[in-house]
């Protein structure tokens, strides 16, 4: 197994940090304070901060990082839908059901976008509730509110 190392980066809604190899990324997570970062930090990690930055400044729509995310297959099946709902859009967690043809899945589907350990990149906050209601979002709903409406220019 290579050898894991971290970044991080100062957002608008907090500390960012970004674990990966050589290969590419591992996790991307809210953190309170970040640690120091030991050693060098590979080119992919370099790359993923600055894609952020031009994501946080409004200036990249989409993401194109080699993404290593750890989960099972169904996990992995979620996370490949949750790549396809577009930027500044939402869809359903019914919606991503229904994309991997079983639409009593919407509870598992769930389950596995708040898994996802690769938050803003496979973008879990765009998956809501019915009705369009904010549920779940690991980094605090807070953050899923202000990530749309980012995306839909209302920050921008």
């Amino acid at each position: 197994m290579s050898e894991e190392y971290r970044a991080y980066y100062h957002s608008p809604i907090g500390w960012i940090r970004i674990t990966g190899t050589e290969e590419g990324i591992a996790s991307l997570y809210f953190v309170d304070d970040p640690e120091a970062s030991a050693g060098e930090i590979p080119p992919c990690l370099q790359e993923c901060v600055r894609q952020l930055e031009e994501y946080f400044q409004g200036q990249r729509r989409a993401f194109s990082l080699k993404l290593l995310p750890r989960g099972t297959e169904f996990q992995q099946r979620v996370w490949a839908q949750l790549l396809k709902v577009p930027y500044g859009s939402t869809a359903s967690y019914r919606d991503i059901a229904l994309a991997l043809g079983d639409p009593d899945a919407v509870r598992a589907v769930g389950s596995a976008n708040g898994k996802n350990p690769i938050s803003i990149i496979i973008p879990c906050h765009r998956i809501i509730g019915s009705g369009g209601k904010l549920i779940g979002y690991g980094g605090g709903v807070w953050r899923k509110e202000w990530l749309l409406r980012h995306e839909r220019g209302v920050l921008v």
